[in-house]
């Protein structure tokens, strides 16, 4: 079978690294996988190690920034130039099933259907604003999918306003454990960070909503009570977001404790950097549908504290594997994460019961089954 694939970026974030293993997943059953990304980047590498072939078209990828007259004109140039390439990769490699990674990729919803070419869309995304936006959206998943893959209960109750319920499937992300398996960890001495200080951590990309403006905000109400805590972002920010980089760093300047602050950027070390530390969180501040960090900080056994929202409260026990926070309360946050900071026991215990958890709940073996199943019906 022929499945042609259409993705939102190369970097190696989330959504990416989910794709990696729906990839890896096609090829181990001899799929024939040609992955379609709009430019060069992290993932390119790993997906051509798969086996699986990259093509670079530029394919009109919808993100926030072009929301306007001007970036709506912009994305209809770029995707009349993408369909007609596109159109020759159809007619060239034939495929079964077009597969469209997120939301921000739309062409292949309609050249599935002009094609008459089954096609899948994995949704990884709660859109809330602009409400337009929102409808639209659904309205191009309804009826431009045959399947539409969501990442958890939240983006499918989200979703279900305005897409059918027979085409949802919802498939919890699930990731192999084994590369979190070596606990050895330099982070802290490339940093200085001493071996017996509490390390919090946070990682994602910068931007608006992901929250590390709420890290902050935490850190600079811990670090009265523990002058020794250390904290850790890393993360770089999306194309138009840089600035939101430059006025982290000038906070973190500000803070009064900027020698126990280090924001580190992007880096490709997860498995390193989650075995470094004591607490993870994950701060998002608008839903974040199934975050993919979540689960290697449990694979690591790291007790997870996360806003709670969006997939968060499906993926953590609430005060057993992990710490559920109110979102923009920065002291009942900072006092909820206390008792963590002054029990290590508690966080082993929370650590070992989120190890469980994701080995159980989200197994790479029961991801590899749904998601099968999805390409053979």
């Amino acid at each position: 079978m022929n499945i042609l694939i259409l993705h939102i970026s190369s970097d190696m974030y989330g959504a990416s690294k989910i794709l990696l293993i729906v990839i890896n997943i096609l090829r181990k059953h001899d799929y024939n996988v040609t992955v379609v990304l709009s430019e060069d980047g992290p993932l390119v590498e790993e997906i051509r190690r798969s086996g699986a072939e990259v093509k670079f078209i530029r394919l009109g990828i919808l993100r926030r920034k072009y929301l306007n007259v001007s970036g709506l004109f912009n994305r209809l140039k770029v995707s009349i130039k993408a369909r007609k390439l596109l159109n020759q990769l159809i007619t060239d490699k034939r495929p079964d099933i077009i597969y469209s990674n997120t939301t921000g990729v739309i062409i292949g919803a309609f050249l599935a259907r002009s094609k008459k070419i089954k096609h899948i869309w994995h949704v990884h995304e709660i859109i809330t604003k602009p409400a337009v936006f929102t409808r639209i959206t659904g309205f191009l998943l309804n009826k431009f999918s045959d399947t539409v893959i969501v990442v958890s209960d939240a983006v499918k109750k989200h979703w279900s306003r305005s897409v059918d319920l027979r085409k949802i499937s919802r498939i919890y992300n699930g990731i192999d454990i084994e590369p979190f398996a070596v606990k050895s960890s330099s982070i802290r001495s490339e940093l200085g960070i001493p071996g017996d200080a509490v390390l919090i951590g946070m990682i994602g990309r910068v931007n608006h909503w992901k929250g590390q403006d709420y890290f902050l905000e935490i850190a600079e109400l811990l670090n009265p009570k523990y002058p020794s805590l250390y904290f850790l972002m890393a993360g770089d920010a999306y194309a138009g977001n840089e600035h939101l980089v430059d006025e982290l760093n000038e906070r973190i300047q500000r803070s009064g404790f900027s020698n126990n602050i280090f924001n580190i950027g992007y880096r490709t070390d997860i498995v390193n950097i989650m075995n470094g530390l004591d607490i993870f969180i994950s701060p998002s501040t608008q839903p974040d549908p199934f975050p993919t960090v979540i689960l290697e900080a449990m694979s690591a056994g790291k007790p997870v504290v996360a806003t709670n929202h969006g997939g968060a409260p499906e993926m953590i026990d609430d005060g057993q594997s992990g710490i559920l926070i109110p979102v923009r309360n920065a002291s009942q946050a900072a006092e909820k994460i206390s008792t963590l900071v002054e029990q290590k026991d508690l966080r082993i215990k929370m650590g070992e019961n989120g190890l469980k958890r994701v080995t159980g709940l989200f197994s790479h073996d029961a991801f590899e089954k749904s998601i099968l199943a999805e390409f053979v019906k």
